[in-house]
Formats: structure tokens, sequence, C-alpha cells
């Protein structure tokens, strides 16, 4: 018979220990978090200038010589007005050339624009056109998303909300800021990838039994995901600088490049393996509650099955997502035509072959572990039907939440009657011997 269970968003029965054990490795998140909290604010970079932002007023431009390769790219000539709308000379209007070159953002007659102000430059060159002010419709964009989860999602997406706002304010209040303080990037990576991992996933998912094997599977697998990436880091012998942006950071900031390369691995790891986590533990509870009679290796088989499923899909994700993200990178390579051995043992190429194949080798490994926690744990939990070994619900404060529906009609028996049966044989039975 198939047994299903309407359980609260709350359920710590049978969890004590486990539960425990959470609350220490939180506690240890948090001195860890204290003692390598940022304690000078990151060091200022030289005056490069100050971002204002204007309207283009009128727009004059014209033809000009071709440049780049085969003269494919034009870059564009001539002066724009701008009506300023904040900084120092705010509400005055100044004339500064149309930006050219790849890359450049086009601009027209009543664009919202951002300029660098330089005051050390000569008069002419003091206001540059640098992009567009897109705050406002980011703003839209970002209301039209939480809008679409909590419609969808409703409390769940509340929390999922939630959820995100913890993520976001841990990277940019301890992270990012500690590792520009000049902290062992890895070592915060790590307190603040678990750290979110233990807040985000009990406030979306609610303390359930499920939501425990979820976080000790994606905190396994988070160790072992960093581990493998210092191992591959050392092996390939990567330094982390890849790119200007990466090599600048390096030498106005003083970052362990190195250390900042196994961070983004561990972090970019954390968003998938929670996915996955989450989704293992729970189809073991749901193979069991319709499951009584399974036992470890049954639970463990039809649940890595399912897992094998999800995995290939994730992991196809992973790596178009990569590729995504690299895609200027692979046209440039396929551009240039170098051969593939040289093109694949690149500083740039490698860093991204290492963080793709670490981070799918973590997610991996994420399935057997958290199925095997789950499944431990899931036949040492008394559910509904196992006999005399294992008879009631999960949760014996829900029973009657617990509905066991019958495989053929008119032949089950709701748990509620069942056990007021019982109930009813004790009661007899006790009067029975104080007569």
């Amino acid at each position: 018979m198939a047994v299903r269970h309407l359980s609260s968003g709350v359920d710590t029965g049978g969890q004590r220990p486990a539960l425990i054990a959470v609350g220490a490795t939180l506690l240890c998140v948090v001195v860890a978090m204290v003692l390598l909290w940022p304690d000078k604010a990151p060091q200022s970079l030289p005056d490069g200038g100050q971002q204002v932002s204007g309207t283009i007023t009128a727009l004059s431009t014209q033809g000009c010589e071709p440049t780049g390769l085969g003269g494919a790219m034009k870059a564009a000539c001539g002066k724009a007005d701008v009506k300023l709308t904040e900084g120092p000379q705010s509400g005055y209007s100044v004339s500064t050339t149309v930006p050219g070159g790849p890359g450049a953002p086009v601009v027209a007659v009543g664009d919202d624009v951002v300029l660098l102000y330089t005051p050390a430059n000569p008069e002419e060159l003091r206001y540059q056109v640098t992009d567009h002010e897109r705050g406002l419709q980011l703003w839209v964009l970002l209301t039209a998303l939480a809008l679409a989860i909590v419609a969808f999602g409703r409390l769940r997406g509340v929390t999922a909300l939630l959820g995100l706002g913890i993520t976001f304010g841990v990277l940019l209040m301890f992270v990012i800021p500690a590792i520009l303080s000049g902290r062992p990037p890895l070592l915060v990576a790590i307190v603040g990838a678990i750290g979110i991992a233990l807040t985000v996933l009990y406030l979306t998912h609610g303390v359930t039994r499920s939501t425990t094997v979820a976080v000790a599977g994606t905190v396994a697998s988070l160790t072992l995901t960093g581990v493998l990436a210092y191992a591959s880091v050392e092996a390939t012998r990567l330094s982390g600088v890849a790119d200007e942006t990466s090599a600048n950071l390096g030498v106005l900031y003083g970052v362990n490049m190195q250390g900042l390369l196994l961070a983004g691995i561990l972090i970019g790891s954390l968003g998938v393996l929670d996915d996955v986590t989450v989704t293992q533990a729970v189809t073991v509870q749901e193979l069991a509650e319709a499951n009584p009679s399974y036992g470890f290796r049954q639970l463990y088989a039809a649940a890595t099955r399912v897992g094998r499923a999800h995995i290939a899909s994730v992991i196809n994700t992973i790596i178009l997502a990569y590729a995504g993200a690299s895609l200027p990178l692979l046209v440039l390579i396929t551009a240039i035509d170098n051969p593939v051995g040289q093109v694949l043992s690149d500083q740039l190429v490698a860093t991204e072959l290492v963080r793709s194949a670490v981070g799918t080798i973590g997610l991996i490994a994420a399935v057997p572990l958290t199925t095997a926690l789950a499944a431990w744990w899931g036949v040492r939990q008394p559910r509904a039907g196992a006999g005399a070994g294992g008879a009631g619900a999960d949760h014996p404060a829900d029973a009657a939440a617990t509905t066991v529906t019958p495989d053929h009609a008119g032949a089950g028996v709701t748990l509620t009657a069942l056990t007021a049966r019982v109930r009813a044989q004790v009661e007899a039975k006790l009067a029975s011997v104080r007569q």
C-alpha cells in the first residue's frame, strides 16, 4: 500500500542528535565568521575619476576611418551634448566625444548615460560617456522576478526570496570584504558557503528530517569539492590570474588569486549542490514512507536511479552555463585556430576546465553521499506498516495527518482508524487485567 505523509514545516521528532550537531556546526561557523571578519575597510583605488549621470540632449556624428582587422569595425566619431543630472556641475550642459570602439555604448538623443568625470584632464576631456544608465530597467525586472516567485511559490516563494537575501548578505558583507582585507580566500569561502547552506536550506525547506540530511550531504560534498579543487589547482599549477581583471585585483589589493580561484569554485558549486542534495533527501523519505518494507539497500538503489536521471540533466546545465559565460573566449579560440593541445593548456582555458570538472565531480559525489545518509537514517525511523519493528508513522504526533491509500478499492483503512482500534484493544486488555 502507498503511504503519504502530510507533514508541516517543522518536524523535529527523532532528529534531536542531528539538530544538536547542526547547531554545533552553526556555532563554529559563527565563531569563524567573527574571527575572519574584516577589521579594516578595503584600500581605495587611485583617483580614477567620479561617475556622474546625464541625459543626451544633442548628437552630431560623422564618418570615421575603419579600424580593426580587415576594417570590419568602425569607431564612432562626433560630439554629444549632455545635460548633467548629478555631480559637481549638475544642471549644466557639457560637450563630449561620442564613445567608439568595440563594446562602446551606442547613444541617441534622450538617452540617460553614465559619464566619467576626471577633473585633472583638460577641459574638453573631463567628461567621457562610459555606459547607459539602466537602474530603472533593472529594478523593474527584479520586481517582476520577485512577483513571479511569490505568485507561484506562495509562502515557499517568500522564504526562497529571504534565503536569496541571506546569500547576498553573506557574500557582500562577509565573503568579499574579508577577501579584500587579506583573509585567506579559501577559508573565507568555506565558512561562508557552510553558513549559507545551514541557514538558507532550513529557512527555505523547513526544519525537517530531509532538510537535515540535505544539509549534511551538502557540507560533505562541499568538503570533498574543496579538497579536489585544491589538489587540481596545485597539480595544474594554476595561478588564478587568467585575465586583466584578476591581474589588476592581485596588484591593487594584494589578493591571493590562487585562493580566490578555489573560493570561486567552492561558492559556484554550492548553488547546484543544494538542489541535488534536497532532491535526494526528499526522494528517499518519500520512498521510505510509500514502501515501509524497504531496507537500506532497496532505498539506496531506488533513490540512486532517480539521482542518475537528475544528475545527467544537471551536468548538461553546468557545462552549458560555463560555455555561455565563456562564449567570447570560445569564439576567440576558434578565430585564432591554434592547435587543440596548446589551446587547452592555456591558463585561461585550463582554469575554466578545472572549474567545470571539479564542480561536476563534486556534484556527482553529492548523490551517493546524500542518498546513503538519507537511507541510513530512513531505516532507523518508525514507518507506517513496517511491522512490529516499525509500526506507526514517522511522526506519531501527526498520525491523524497520515493517510494509507489502498492498492485496491475497498481494501484499505485509514491509519487513524487503525490506531483507534489498537487503542481500544489495549484498553480492553487493561480493563480485564484490573478485574
